[in-house]
């Protein structure tokens, strides 16, 4: 009888019910998309591997660090296999074509890097290609690029015209990993830079660490850096997940307002429902006011009005929910330069359920409240 009374009462005025319906999918919906992005933009902090640490150098990333520290480095305890590169910085055509482009050891970059799935084939063209690029399937896809492509970036960093040849599309294993990246041979700079006489050659700006023992990390950094303890250029080495916690780290302001907006969206639509069922309930004072004559008490009545707001609660969250999917997906397809890994995840469906529950509770504490506490006869004698 409780249930049919709860749907009787959602379906008494269908005007109502179907625009407070459409708010509370709109707030979850929006409430979803903002942590989603939030989500993205620590993308490369989830997707960092527990056995990779990054080395670069102590005052800032800005400045490089010698390749003559690769031996000394590949000699520590602890560590397996170790890489290195430099941040590129090129532009492709125009600057609003902006996507990651880095200069690497490309073997032991791709061992280090096996979430970067690539075909065998083009894998070793790539490798034998001194000025063999290798770039993301969504990249590729962007620019409509073709295995065979010379493609020319404008450097920044590096001054010049930079031609390369596409040899190979990688993909990610996951949907966590970078689609949209850009990878060429650090050689092919170096030796360029040496032609030129500059001062950036023999010059790295990272060097990644593959580790024996990931629970024992943080011993072999402390060996790392000791090493260049007191030498011209010092080194920092942190797990991969702190290296990039420290890019996040520079726009923590702008996700912590995304955060913001995003509970305000879930507070504003808490009031709206909330006043939806005090309309609903001050329509029906008389009702529970007959409901208290024939016996039925509080918790009854309490029981009816939380089970309307958690109905529509539940209708409109799932709703909001269902359509977090495709309107990530749509998202993605405008704005996917930008995020280039963008997905609902379960954490984020979590987040919305718990805000659907949130607001079907808050929204019924107040309405309960009065049709609980009101007289019988004043709730009798109320006209309108």
């Amino acid at each position: 009888m409780l249930l049919k009374l709860v749907f009787r009462n959602v379906l008494r005025h269908k005007l109502r019910t179907g625009l407070t319906l459409c708010g509370i999918g709109v707030a979850v919906l929006s409430f979803g998309l903002l942590r989603t992005v939030i989500s993205a933009w620590y993308a490369g902090v989830e997707a960092s591997s527990a056995n990779r640490l990054i080395t670069r150098n102590s005052i800032s990333l800005v400045f490089p660090l010698p390749l003559s520290y690769l031996e000394r480095i590949r000699g520590v305890e602890g560590v397996k296999t170790v890489s290195y590169g430099n941040w590129f910085g090129g532009i492709y055509i125009e600057e609003k074509n902006f996507f990651a482009n880095l200069a690497v050891e490309p073997r032991t970059y791709l061992e280090l890097y096996s979430e970067f799935l690539l075909p065998e084939d083009q894998k070793q063209i790539f490798l034998r290609d001194r000025r063999a690029c290798m770039v993301g399937r969504k990249l590729a896809k962007r620019f409509n690029w073709k295995i065979g492509d010379l493609i020319t970036l404008r450097g920044t960093i590096f001054p010049g015209n930079w031609e390369f040849v596409l040899r190979g599309i990688y993909s990610g294993r996951d949907n966590r990993v970078d689609e949209s990246q850009f990878f060429f041979h650090w050689d092919y700079l170096n030796e360029s830079l040496k032609k030129r006489q500059s001062v950036m050659a023999d010059q790295v700006g990272i060097y990644i660490l593959s580790v024996a023992n990931p629970e024992r990390a943080a011993e072999t950094a402390e060996r790392v850096d000791r090493i260049f303890r007191n030498s011209y250029a010092e080194t920092l080495t942190e797990t991969e997940k702190a290296f990039q916690l420290g890019f996040v780290a520079l726009t923590e302001a702008i996700l912590l307002v995304i955060q913001l907006v995003s509970f305000v969206v879930i507070v504003i639509i808490m009031a709206v429902a909330a006043n939806s069922m005090s309309m609903s309930v001050r329509e029906r004072l008389g009702e529970y006011a007959v409901f208290k004559t024939l016996g039925f008490g509080g918790p009854y009545l309490a029981a009816t009005i939380l089970g309307e707001s958690l109905l529509l609660a539940a209708v409109g969250g799932t709703g909001g929910i269902l359509l977090s999917f495709p309107a990530a997906k749509t998202f993605l397809h405008y704005l996917g330069d930008y995020f280039p890994v963008f997905s609902v995840t379960p954490q984020t469906v979590l987040f919305q359920g718990l805000a659907t529950l949130a607001v079907g509770v808050a929204a019924a504490v107040l309405p309960t409240w009065r049709a609980v506490r009101v007289p019988i006869i004043q709730a009798l004698g109320r006209v309108g």
